[in-house]
């Protein structure tokens, strides 16, 4: 009893602490690289409260065509537009188009860009801290399952790039902003699409 006492009341620090919640309520922590060790074993980072980021959303919608970005549409191909905001989506058939507007990193330094694939697909994902996050901040929880408390929101799509996803967020108020430390956020409503729409294979460009 108490055991699960003391780890109740971990849960509840590390979501009054603004640090992975945003503001009053856990807000949508993504899960990054740091660009001083590219894959490292402790470089996932949590989003800081978006009252240090830009404080407007802004998201560019100009449709685009798939040629200049990829030579085919095979397993379908989905581009994220840093600048813009914005993810595009494209079926293998081309018959599907989707566009939608995304929460991008907070600076260039923690920007990836580049070609990369889906390579796992989880419908209500879990969270858990590196160690390293964990020594940093040993009242942290060690695990948040699916839920609305969770970081990742409802869906998330992992890339062959370590800690880099693109997954939905609790907190609307992040889409079109300058908000994460690496990963693309969607509105939960959004990535619920995205998820039914493509396969692990998918390609994917960021630019």
């Amino acid at each position: 009893m108490a055991d699960r006492k003391g780890q109740d009341l971990s849960r509840r620090g590390f979501l009054a602490s603004g640090i992975a919640g945003g503001v009053a309520a856990l807000a949508a922590p993504a899960l990054a690289q740091s660009t001083s060790a590219v894959n490292g074993a402790g470089t996932v980072e949590l989003e800081g409260s978006i009252e240090h980021g830009v404080r407007r959303n802004i998201s560019s919608f100009r449709t685009l065509d798939w040629q200049p970005y990829f030579s085919n549409t095979r397993n379908g191909a989905i581009l994220v537009d840093i600048d813009s905001r914005a993810l595009h989506y494209w079926s293998e058939d081309q018959s599907v188009y989707k566009l939608f507007p995304t929460s991008v990193p907070l600076t260039d330094d923690l920007t990836r860009r580049g070609r990369t694939e889906v390579i796992r697909k989880v419908d209500g994902p879990s969270w858990a801290p590196t160690p390293a996050m964990k020594e940093r901040n040993p009242e942290w929880p060690d695990f948040i399952g699916p839920g609305p408390e969770n970081p990742l929101g409802t869906h998330a799509l992992y890339l062959s790039w370590t800690y880099y996803r693109i997954h939905g967020t609790h907190d609307t108020r992040k889409i079109g902003r300058r908000s994460s430390n690496g990963c693309i956020g969607l509105y939960n409503e959004h990535i619920a699409q995205l998820f039914e729409l493509t396969k692990v294979g998918t390609q994917v460009l960021l630019i």
